[in-house]
């Protein structure tokens, strides 16, 4: 591994310690691009306008239209954390706005497969709706679309994957990544996307006399489903997205936030009165994603929907056993397929540009974090398959993977596709993570492309495995009350958490709950403690050292200790 070290502009940092950022958050903030203090303003009225947002207007007069009509709403969610915030803010947010008739409906993984199809849209037309709404879902919907207007639905898309060639012909899409969108953030979840077309819906409904500006409903309150959502998709949080954020973590810290995400903060043993964007990671969204990934996502829904205390901890708690049950699956699948994957090359030799695995016996519902552990241990883009459970579509693959900086997924599943026509069955996603469906008798043929692909794109620089790190940390940071004001800003996927680095001596080092190693540490002439999780093997007296600022509590006590993220080695 490589650590390296961010630029960190002297001027910015300057401009944000003078206009009384603290001194570290002004050298963090600086070297992720935060030039000035404006920059760092969370408040809602920063927040990018609506207006800005190609369709959202019509989307809004759509929506206003069949409110008024009392027409029956019906959303299309995914079965990710993405889509089940999405739809639960549109659920809450359109009966907030005046619609008496909002249902849902959320595609089962196995046996409905990813997004608006055919027979999803007929089940939304034999439940009586209206008008269906996508959310997290839809760009790539152009037969469940057709059918849908088929049998006489109007259709709005709300979605933020990237387009394909062709586009359905719904009557408004709203996604900022379709063409002629000029929306400034392009880095929007699902969530955030449902949540602008609100606002639109609220200012339509205000010019139409509703409700005046004082009277308008208040959907600030979804704030903290949007944050969640936002998350755990690991978008690119931009500035927009970090004000989104933000906001909603300042609610669920002051307390005002939804039954069913306080019940999970109690369930993962998480305190909502301190949040972190790394609960929302680490700790509510795999809990929900459970829910998608083995059993039904209905459940992680109606937990965000519910404001029954009672209620939501029952389902809080059905959520946090699927979610260990998901852990035992995820660890066996794990071993079996670092198994298969350290089988393609020999021992000492690099692996290959790109890695592909498959067994039968894998789950399909959790082949992307199974992806994603492997993707980190080797370093390569991965994807692993599993048999497809859905009725007739037994000889078919479903594959999920996940990449490394320099390779868009998404792009090589598109050139496959284009060199190998008919192997890829469906495919989707983004950069960094995408999914694909391929017969078995063709599997070999995507591995082969894949390859190739990845041999064509891939540069020995690229496939150095680097860390980028925030540098050395003055010794006077080593403080509990600082490690306190780091966790409470907002950090995530393109807005990287804290990670500092330097030489340091290892006094002692030992195996903890044998797979973990506990580390005594010299850093800068003072003791500190250090554990590196998923480490075994041992390191050498003195090591440059890249890790994150945690606080661990003993007897009473809270301590400065280092969380180990790697070692130049």
């Amino acid at each position: 591994m490589k650590i390296l070290t961010r630029d960190i502009p002297p001027r910015a940092v300057w401009a944000l310690a003078q206009a009384g950022v603290h001194p570290l958050l002004a050298q963090l903030f600086a070297a992720r691009g935060v030039l000035n203090k404006d920059d760092l303003d969370d408040g809602l009225a920063q927040l990018l306008l609506p207006s800005g947002l190609l369709g959202v207007q019509a989307a809004a007069s759509l929506l206003a239209d069949a409110i008024e009509s009392s027409q029956h709403l019906c959303i299309v969610a995914d079965y990710d954390c993405d889509g089940a915030t999405a739809c639960a803010v549109a659920v809450r947010g359109l009966r907030l706005l005046g619609a008496t008739q909002v249902s849902y409906i959320v595609p089962d993984r196995v046996v409905d497969g990813y997004g608006l199809t055919a027979p999803i849209s007929q089940r939304v037309h034999a439940s009586g709706a209206d008008v269906l709404i996508t959310v997290d879902n839809g760009i790539a919907s152009v037969e469940g679309v057709a059918m849908a207007q088929a049998l006489g639905l109007k259709v709005v898309v709300t979605d933020h994957h990237l387009p394909g060639a062709e586009l359905p012909s719904a009557e408004v899409i709203v996604n900022p990544n379709q063409p002629g969108c000029s929306f400034a953030s392009k880095s929007m979840a699902g969530v955030g996307v449902m949540f602008y077309v609100l606002l639109a819906l609220r200012a339509e409904m205000r010019l139409r006399g509703a409700f005046t500006a004082e009277q308008q409903p208040k959907l600030d309150a979804l704030l903290p489903l949007v944050a969640l959502g936002t998350v755990a998709d690991v978008v690119k949080l931009d500035a927009n997205n970090r004000r989104l954020v933000a906001q909603g973590l300042k609610r669920i810290r002051a307390g005002a936030l939804p039954a069913g995400l306080k019940a999970l903060f109690t369930a993962a043993g998480r305190q909502a009165a301190t949040a972190t964007t790394f609960d929302f990671g680490f700790a509510l969204g795999p809990r929900i994603n459970a829910a998608g990934r083995l059993s039904d996502m209905t459940l992680g829904i109606e937990c965000l929907l519910t404001d029954d205390a009672g209620r939501a901890a029952e389902l809080a708690q059905a959520l946090d056993g699927i979610n260990r049950e998901r852990r035992v699956i995820e660890g066996d699948m794990r071993e079996q397929a670092m198994e298969i994957a350290e089988s393609l090359f020999d021992e000492g030799d690099e692996p290959p540009p790109a890695i592909c695995v498959f067994d039968p016996d894998f789950h399909e519902g959790v082949v992307g974090i199974v992806a994603s552990r492997i993707k980190d241990k080797l370093h390569r883009p991965t994807f692993v398959f599993a048999a497809s459970s859905a009725v007739g579509k037994e000889e078919e693959l479903k594959g999920s993977g996940r990449s490394i900086p320099g390779f868009h997924l998404r792009d090589a599943l598109d050139l496959i596709a284009k060199r190998h026509p008919g192997v890829l069955l469906r495919f989707g996603g983004h950069a960094m993570a995408a999914g694909c469906t391929v017969a078995e008798e063709h599997l070999d043929v995507f591995e082969e492309a894949l390859n190739q692909v990845a041999t064509e794109w891939l540069d020995a620089a690229t496939l150095t495995r680097c860390l980028e790190t925030d540098g050395p940390l003055a010794p006077e940071y080593l403080r509990v009350d600082l490690v306190d004001t780091l966790h409470k800003e907002v950090w995530g996927q393109g807005f990287a958490p804290p990670v500092f680095s330097e030489e340091v001596d290892v006094i002692s080092q030992r195996l903890v709950g044998e797979k973990h190693l506990a580390l005594k540490l010299k850093h800068q002439g003072k003791p500190v403690d250090g554990i590196w999780f998923g480490r075994t093997a041992q390191l050498p007296r003195r090591v440059k050292l890249a890790f994150r600022l945690d606080a661990d509590e003993w007897q009473g006590q809270r301590r400065v200790r280092f969380l180990v993220e790697g070692a130049e080695e």
